[in-house]
């Protein structure tokens, strides 16, 4: 087993090294293999310093979870923030960043996909991926919201939230094909299949005017 090397830092710094302790066994054992031992063995700290964050392993894998849900999320949400240009360049970008790496990534879609097999049995669980889905889906609406108000098309909020709906469908569909297959499609293929697919529910084009 790789033993990190564990300095000295911030609360948030450590508690952010265990989360990523625990997202790399699970990775590799599954929900069942790990224990609160064997992430602190990879973290490279004491049982008792993981104790002064979580309660057990329960709490760990819940904060896991959190952190994979924020973490695409905020990914996204950091290309657009790095884009210059209109409210259609910032939902293109918005759109590639879930369909390209580090979103879209064959271990981030088993860690997904090993977390959502709790979320009908757990309550925790089902409230963390609640409110992941949540944050995603607001931040398509405020994009939404944001290039109807540049072409000066109306829309209310029910309309905005069925297209945030639809589209997000589209963005997971094509993150999952693009997370197991990455080598039977050719480059930015399935970016642009999302942004064709995205147009069609909008009724315009995505290009720069």
């Amino acid at each position: 087993m790789t033993r990190r090397s564990f300095r000295r830092g911030t609360q948030d710094e450590r508690r952010h090294a265990l989360i990523q302790a625990t997202l790399d066994l699970i990775a590799e054992k599954g929900l069942k293999g790990i224990t609160v031992r064997e992430v602190a063995a990879r973290a490279g700290v004491t049982n008792g310093l993981i104790r002064h964050y979580f309660s057990g392993k329960t709490q760990l894998i819940e904060a896991a979870y959190q952190s994979v849900m924020e973490g695409m999320t905020e990914a996204a949400k950091a290309a657009v923030a790095d884009t210059e240009g209109d409210a259609k360049s910032r939902l293109r970008h918005f759109i590639a960043a879930n369909l390209t790496p580090p979103v879209a990534d064959p271990r981030a879609l088993s860690l997904w996909a090993t977390f959502i097999s709790l979320i009908h049995v757990d309550p925790a669980m089902a409230a963390i991926h609640r409110a992941g889905y949540l944050q995603f889906r607001r931040e398509l609406e405020d994009l939404i919201a944001s290039l109807f108000a540049e072409i000066g098309r109306e829309a209310e909020t029910a309309q905005r939230v069925r297209l945030a709906i639809q589209i997000n469908a589209v963005i997971d569909g094509l993150w999952v094909e693009r997370c197991l297959a990455e080598d039977m499609f050719a480059e930015d293929e399935l970016v642009a299949a999302g942004v064709e697919a995205v147009e069609a529910l909008l009724g315009l084009s995505l290009s720069q005017s």
